[in-house]
């Protein structure tokens, strides 16, 4: 059947035939996108910028804090356990609902649990419990996306992308911006000193966050508006659990073997041809880990596969046919992951980058990078969603991808000419309750200048990527497939991450960024490639029903 090739989207406002009933109704999905994009947001920079911050700190070095990076690991795969929560649901709160409730209460626990984990005296206990966080918001993900992708009918979700994009960097304001000026050693001893006890440490962030997703979880149990009529996977039941134990059993054996046997081979392909090199020994190594870490994809990923025929794991198989029938499907995964992978590049050490290597002070990051940057994603998120009604889905993702290319030489200029280039200003001491600045921050030019452009582009492209995202998922499988696509697309953002690092010690800040400009290449060509089906791309409106 052929599809338009129209992707402008309608402004959400009442028409002359629309009922109030339905204008609310419209603007009640909304408002719930916003809030679950904030619930998703939250825990990311927790075990993402927050704690490399936190790490950096410690003292921790960057070839580490790039491999623990691989906490993130969970949102790479998470679409082997979506097809359970696409099959079965908790009773009680309906479709979607129950699943959200589980996930936030459980986050809050093991963010408690963080929180009283010293990363400098048990760093393998802090890993793990990091670990679990990024197993949950996963999951969550793996919900909210779902949940934004069945409530929102086709003309509303280039405004809904742009809504959830804001609710999400709202959190990270909070959780990647706020909490690095409430933990700013300068910040946290002025204070101490002016006797006014503003000071925070992480462990206090931490469980402040915790008890965040404690008041997200009674949003969704009381406020979401409930799905109905919603049409399920059939399959057996019996064969879908018996089929995610295989999957976990096939990715456990894949594991043992890229621990016992991957890691050796890895040593013997690469250590003779490191030993002529001027690394270091620990970087050498370094090397070795990773190239053992890709042999270990290379092997887990089809044993994995394997077992979900086997087992006959009917729902991750079903989803999986729906989506790779449909025209452009490989394509369009190659596309996916290389969309965001030379911005995934640039920022997966951008924190240890700015305090470390440039020297600015915690709070001078806190205020630029995660407080007047991150309103700038936000404004360029809705910037994106606005220029999508003119520009379409095909033209919107290669104007905001070539902007965010450009954004990475910010980065690169940066590291070549250091602080003091361009005029700064100084934010004055505040105090707002929730937010206190003890002293008066001096915030340099060339790191106001480079972040606004990197926020602003990266917001655009963002709002152009989820809705993309959306016009590819079938609401049948919804959670399914687009865990896998958001999966494919969190490849750069997790796996480039011990790249990064041990590429970034080994030639310099300087070439780093300039290989992470390059890295947004292939996605550019590929679009071109796809201009056609791109533009082809629309979703058939969905009916999705309200109880009051």
């Amino acid at each position: 059947m052929s599809r338009p090739t129209s992707t402008a989207l309608p402004p959400v406002r009442p028409s002359g035939t629309a009922s109030a009933t339905q204008w609310l109704l419209r603007w009640w999905r909304l408002l719930a996108v916003l809030v679950l994009g904030f619930a998703s947001g939250l825990p990311l920079a927790l075990t993402g910028q927050a704690m490399q911050a936190w790490l950096s700190l410690e003292g921790v070095d960057v070839a580490t804090i790039g491999f623990l990076s691989l906490v993130g690991l969970p949102y790479t795969f998470k679409f082997l356990w979506a097809p359970l929560m696409d099959r079965f649901d908790p009773p009680f709160l309906g479709r979607r609902r129950g699943w959200l409730v589980l996930t936030q209460l459980a986050l809050a626990g093991v963010l408690v649990l963080m929180a009283d984990t010293s990363p400098k005296t048990s760093m393998q206990l802090f890993a793990l419990l990091a670990v679990a966080v990024a197993f949950l918001s996963a999951s969550q993900d793996v919900v909210i996306d779902a949940y934004r992708t069945d409530v929102l009918p086709a003309a509303e979700r280039g405004l809904g992308s742009s809504v959830a994009v804001l609710g999400y960097r709202l959190a990270m304001i909070l959780s990647g911006g706020v909490a690095l000026i409430w933990t700013d050693p300068a910040n946290v001893a002025a204070a101490a000193a002016a006797g006014d006890g503003t000071g925070w440490t992480w462990p206090e962030v931490y469980r402040l966050m915790a008890a965040l997703m404690v008041g997200a979880a009674v949003v969704s149990a009381l406020a979401m508006p409930r799905l109905k009529g919603m049409v399920r996977p059939e399959s057996v039941a019996r064969n879908d659990l018996i089929g995610f134990v295989a999957v976990l059993v096939a990715v456990a054996a894949g594991y043992v073997l890229t621990d016992k046997v991957l890691g050796s081979v890895a040593s013997a392909l690469l250590q003779p041809l490191l030993e002529h090199t001027t690394l270091p020994a620990p970087l050498r190594q370094r090397w070795v880990d990773l190239l053992g870490l890709v042999l270990g994809i290379g092997v887990t990923l089809p044993l994995a596969a394997w077992a979900a025929r086997k087992a006959r794991f009917d729902t991750l198989l079903g989803g999986l046919q729906s989506y790779f029938s449909q025209p452009g499907a490989w394509a369009f995964l190659g596309f996916i992951v290389l969309y965001k992978l030379g911005d995934a590049f640039a920022g997966s050490l951008m924190t240890p980058f700015l305090l470390k290597a440039m020297a600015y002070g915690s709070a001078e990051v806190g205020v630029v990078n995660k407080v007047l940057g991150l309103w700038l994603t936000i404004g360029g998120a809705l910037l994106g969603g606005a220029l999508m009604v003119r520009l379409g889905l095909w033209r919107s993702l290669l104007l905001f991808g070539v902007l965010q290319m450009a954004s990475n030489l910010g980065f690169w200029w940066l590291s070549v000419h250091g602080k003091g280039v361009l005029p700064g200003l100084t934010v004055p001491a505040f105090d707002w309750g929730f937010l206190h600045l003890a002293q008066a921050t001096p915030v340099d030019g060339g790191l106001l200048m480079v972040i606004a452009f990197e926020n602003l582009s990266g917001g655009m492209g963002t709002a152009a990527f989820v809705a993309f995202l959306m016009s590819l998922t079938s609401q049948r499988f919804s959670a399914t497939q687009y865990a896998l696509l958001s999966a494919f697309a969190s490849v750069g953002r997790v796996w480039v991450g011990p790249l990064a690092g041990v590429l970034a010690e080994s030639i310099g800040w300087p070439s780093f960024f300039i290989v992470s400009t390059f890295a947004a290449l292939p996605a550019l060509w590929m679009l071109w490639g796809l201009r056609a089906t791109v533009q082809a791309l629309e979703v058939d409106p969905a009916t999705v029903a309200l109880d009051d």
